[in-house]
């Protein structure tokens, strides 16, 4: 089985089997997105405030104070890490903010659903 996640505009992640077949829908002016082809810039908000979220301080105030979240200081010393004591669910963020990309964003909107999105710049 071979294929691709596609990342809709809304957010929604779909398994696309034909490559071939997203890029028609590229060129026509598709609404997905791939995970790895997207030149545009992402941006990880946060829906209840609609604030673009700009740096770890304003990430971790609303993982800790507002999701339940705690910092896990026994990982890797290059990454930030996160978890829940309710779940098995672990976020590893680069440590480096301007290492943030599109992939640990839809990492933190898969593990807190209704509470962030990622936007296209």
């Amino acid at each position: 089985m071979s294929g691709m996640l596609v990342f809709q505009n809304n957010g929604v992640v779909r398994f696309g089997s034909d490559s071939s077949n997203y890029l028609d829908q590229e060129q026509a002016g598709g609404s997905g997105r791939a995970a790895a082809t997207g030149s545009r810039r992402k941006a990880l908000v946060y829906l209840p405030t609609e604030q673009v979220v700009s740096s770890y301080r304003y990430l971790e105030q609303i993982l800790v104070s507002c999701l339940g979240w705690e910092r896990y200081y026994g990982g890797d010393s290059d990454l930030i890490q996160f978890h829940r004591s309710s779940s098995i669910d672990l976020i590893s963020l680069p440590r480096d903010f301007s290492r943030f990309n599109s992939i640990y964003m839809y990492d933190i909107v898969v593990k807190n659903p209704n509470f962030f999105h990622v936007r296209d710049l």
